[in-house]
């Protein structure tokens, strides 16, 4: 029963939370819209969740996690890949609102556009869109228009729509914006000293200690887990959070692109579709690469010559050519089958999947190399040798013995491997055959402002919000995958 308890509790809570959700959409004229990367995310996040309860009441699983737990960087950049994780979530709940009634109409029709709720929460920066280029923080639009002023025609920078709206005089703009950030840092501080409360609270509960005495212990850094670390960059993250709630509400924070959309929006839609990329091409790629690289290694002779030859045929190929037939292939039976997507979502959603599932075919095979040669090591040494002698079967010698000390080989591949496909979709929209032009991608906006780069001013906001986004994704990906690799590697020391 103590192994069944915790299954039965996630069970409840998955059940409770599609019970809400199917609730909430019942009662406000929504209609819920699950698309096919929707279902994979929720599918992750419930065998990321088995896998945590399962790691708890294994002690060679447990072990390498609280080592990883006690790495200051690793823990500061698993609080900035949740912040990301986060965002992805919302964006991975999609809903189609109610028409309003027409009179007499007895059916409800719901509108062809699909919703996130980051959509909902980011409705300010979605809806408030301006009719070209505009800087961070302007005011004014960035190329010149014809205007009429006094009756006369002149050429000037016009007024923005929206950026710097409320202000009289646009020369109030620097000390604006220095009190909106005054103003945020203040709640950004009051916020984060609230949750370090919470945080202390918790813990001196957990360990039976005084509130005081536990919040000193995180303050000067002797706590087990390094919280004060934690921390210090979940209050970053919250400040830069309020900073941007209180300045994107009146100024545009990463100005906008050619036909006004803010710039801070698409950054932010596009950590979806990076995250997708990235963890669903590696689901995809990890059964091959694990199953026939160790058994490649293991079992040798013509099972490893047969698995040498598949994966030697398909590295001959050359991966882009590959992926431009498959998408190409899949644009023209969406082109000939336009009955079978409802909404336009639906269409840039099945390119997005079969990207990934066309990644992970053709980026397995350098995992799976690596792990044959790690297999042949492993296979030779006592224990495994001695489970042979004593007729333990092949599956069991695989799994128990070879697959725990090569697992340090497959993170630390799946880390580099998520960072790599990241930057790998901006390639391949780059040449037109990534992610559908009309979803929001990191790719996508580094292939518009190859033009904007090329304008007389230089347009650069939006190369520049990209690459903020995708560094600090990939770059907190790397610093966690460190620790991952040398808490799973059983020949690192644990000394710490």
């Amino acid at each position: 029963m103590k192994k069944i308890g915790p299954y039965l509790k996630l069970s409840l809570a998955v059940i409770l939370i599609v019970w809400l959700v199917v609730g909430v959409a019942g009662y406000t004229d929504v209609k819920l819209k699950v698309l096919w990367t929707d279902g994979l995310v929720y599918l992750l996040v419930v065998a990321l969740l088995l896998f945590t309860i399962q790691a708890k009441s294994k002690e060679h699983l447990r072990g390498p996690w609280r080592h990883i737990a006690r790495r200051r960087i690793a823990m500061s950049a698993m609080v900035v890949l949740m912040f990301y994780v986060a965002v992805g979530l919302l964006d991975s709940v999609h809903f189609r609102k109610a028409l309003e009634r027409q009179p007499g109409q007895t059916q409800v029709h719901y509108s062809g556009e699909v919703l996130s709720l980051l959509d909902i929460i980011a409705t300010a920066l979605r809806e408030r869109q301006e009719t070209t280029y505009s800087a961070p923080f302007a005011t004014h639009a960035y190329m010149k228009e014809m205007l009429d002023v006094d009756g006369r025609q002149i050429r000037d920078y016009p007024r923005l729509t929206y950026g710097g709206a409320h202000l009289e005089n646009s020369g109030d703009k620097g000390v604006d914006i220095a009190v909106n950030s005054g103003v945020a840092l203040l709640e950004a501080l009051l916020a984060s000293a609230f949750f370090f409360y919470i945080l202390s609270d918790i813990l001196a509960r957990n360990h039976k200690s005084a509130l005081r005495e536990q919040a000193i212990q995180i303050i000067r850094f002797r706590t087990e887990m390094p919280w004060m670390i934690m921390f210090i960059t979940f209050t970053v993250l919250l400040v830069c959070v309020f900073l941007i709630i209180n300045l994107s509400g009146k100024y545009h924070v990463f100005g906008t692109d050619k036909v006004g959309q803010d710039v801070l929006y698409l950054a932010l839609k596009s950590i979806r579709t990076g995250l997708v990329i990235g963890t669903l091409t590696t689901l995809i790629m990890l059964p091959f690469a694990v199953m026939l690289g160790i058994m490649a290694g293991y079992f040798r002779g013509w099972v490893d010559d047969v698995i040498q030859y598949v994966y030697t045929t398909l590295n001959s190929i050359p991966g882009v050519l590959l992926i431009a037939a498959a998408v190409l292939s899949l644009q023209v039976y969406m082109e000939n089958h336009p009955e079978l997507f409802e909404t336009l979502i639906d269409r840039t959603d099945m390119r997005l999947l079969f990207l990934c599932i066309i990644l992970g075919i053709t980026s397995w095979t350098g995992l799976c190399r690596l792990l044959r040669g790690e297999t042949l090591k492993v296979s030779q040494v006592d224990y495994v040798e001695a489970a042979t002698a004593f007729g333990v079967r092949h599956f069991n010698i695989m799994t128990r013995h070879i697959l725990p000390n090569v697992m340090h080989i497959v993170l630390i591949a799946v880390v580099i491997d998520f960072s790599g496909l990241v930057l790998a979709e901006a390639v391949l929209s780059y040449i037109g055959i990534g992610v559908d032009p009309a979803m929001i991608s990191w790719g996508n906006m580094i292939n518009s402002a190859r033009l904007e780069m090329a304008r007389d001013p230089i347009v650069w906001w939006s190369l520049a919000a990209a690459f903020v986004f995708m560094f600090v994704l990939v770059l907190a990906a790397n610093l966690f995958s460190d620790a991952v690799r040398d808490a799973f590697d059983p020949r690192v020391s644990r000394s710490q």
